[in-house]
């Protein structure tokens, strides 16, 4: 593992808690992996050191892709709970993983990325506390994010934000919308803008809206929801978002998926009762 010295603003994607509603299916029938995944690409992931987006950095480097990723606090990249097992909270080390440290507001650290190495996708799972990071930094870093691909010829990018952001907000648990329209009022602010630019950026782009996250272990069950989502693990939000960046054919492109392990109808198809939120 290669370490840059810069300095990346960067924070957890949404929270940790579960919520269990069902939503109404969406139509999708696509298997996780196709013939159209082409093998060995790098993979740039922004807030690299999160907990959802340091998912997507392991189970890239276990897919065998390569990655380079953007954190302001290298030392905090640790094998995930939900997929790294007896290894989990360990630090995350690969010789096909570049680390950078630095600040995704400043276009010249952005830059380092593209830099490192020729990116196919771009993950972008940016979160943290808007007293911390600023109330624009969504939007201003993923702007940053953009601009940097579109120097580089890159199309290919999936955004984490959350259930509720954009046009998803009845999608959002009763006393979710509580919190977005009071105590997280300018992180939704935030959200809402980012996910504008990103729609209007002209990039191959999925825009992925979790439901709530856990650190449980991957379940393999990814359903996209029309109408209330429950919960959803982190390592299942990272396979979705590799899929959006890897596939040429992903059917979400140019989409703002929610997703989550509770009904709808499953990426990973599960024809369960319980992937359909019904008791056995």
């Amino acid at each position: 593992m290669r370490i840059v010295s810069i300095f990346l603003a960067t924070f957890s994607v949404t929270s940790t808690h579960s919520f269990s509603f069902s939503g109404k299916p969406l139509a999708h029938s696509a298997p996780i992996h196709s013939s159209t995944t082409l093998c060995m690409k790098t993979i740039a992931v922004f807030g690299a050191s999160g907990l959802t987006s340091s998912e997507c950095v392991y189970q890239a480097l276990k897919n065998g892709d390569k990655v380079i990723g953007l954190t302001r606090n290298p030392s905090k990249l640790n094998i995930p709970a939900g997929s790294g097992g007896d290894k989990a909270g360990q630090p995350l080390t690969d010789e096909n993983l570049t680390v950078i440290q630095g600040d995704v507001t400043n276009p010249a650290d952005v830059a380092k990325v593209f830099e490192a190495d020729k990116v196919d996708g771009v993950i972008v799972g940016l979160g943290g506390k808007t007293s911390e990071v600023g109330e624009t930094m969504l939007t201003d870093g993923t702007n940053n994010i953009m601009d940097a691909m579109k120097s580089n010829g890159v199309k290919r990018i999936a955004v984490i934000t959350s259930i509720g952001a954009g046009d998803s907000k009845n999608q959002a648990p009763f006393f979710f919308k509580i919190l977005m329209a009071t105590a997280m009022k300018k992180i939704f602010n935030d959200k809402n803008n980012q996910e504008e630019a990103v729609m209007k950026s002209g990039l191959e782009y999925c825009i992925v809206r979790p439901g709530g996250l856990t650190v449980d272990p991957p379940t393999g069950i990814i359903n996209v929801i029309d109408g209330q989502a429950g919960s959803i693990t982190r390592a299942d939000v990272a396979d979705f978002c590799l899929d959006a960046v890897t596939m040429d054919d992903f059917p979400y492109i140019g989409k703002t998926p929610c997703i989550s392990s509770v009904g709808g109808t499953g990426w990973t198809k599960d024809r369960s009762k319980a992937a359909r939120g019904e008791m056995e």
